[in-house]
């Protein structure tokens, strides 16, 4: 079955679009899990996005290391139930951009543009792009998860 981008064709606009993403691209991005500014998710809280439906900014001082990587929470109780269950609230495709992995790549997130789905995180690049991911989730999420064994080790 082939997913296309909500019934459009791949035009000039959103080709440039995703050529613009993928020049995110860039070798701090390289690795199963993406960290930014030292920490995954851009040092933003995982288990916040759950628990407090929205974005919150984790705390240095209050850390957990998951598959190599430093996640930061904003309180001793996130932190508790990320250790508890970390597949539960860590980001799908190691907290890159969703739709980028869609298109087979990886690009830099903005820890602002997420969508919880079925009770899995998803980020994407900025707004704009989480706009044309909210286009047809479903189907990138599909396509995603078919391209993210062979993105993740890019």
């Amino acid at each position: 079955m082939t997913i296309g981008f909500s019934g459009h064709g791949l035009g000039a606009g959103l080709g440039l679009f995703v050529l613009a993403a993928v020049m995110h691209v860039v070798p701090a991005l390289a690795g199963e899990i993406n960290v930014q500014d030292g920490a995954a998710i851009s040092g933003y809280d995982p288990v916040a996005y759950f628990e407090d439906g929205m974005p919150v900014e984790g705390k240095p001082s209050i850390t957990a290391t998951h598959k190599g990587a430093e996640f930061r929470f904003a309180s001793e109780a996130h932190r508790a139930a990320f250790i508890a269950n970390p597949e539960k609230f860590a980001p799908q495709y190691g907290g890159y951009c969703a739709f980028a992995v869609a298109q087979g790549a990886k690009a830099k997130i903005e820890p602002e543009a997420y969508s919880i789905v079925d009770g899995k995180l998803y980020l994407n690049f900025d707004k704009s792009v989480q706009a044309k991911w909210s286009e047809d989730i479903p189907g990138y999420v599909m396509k995603g998860d078919a391209y993210w064994p062979s993105v993740k080790d890019q």
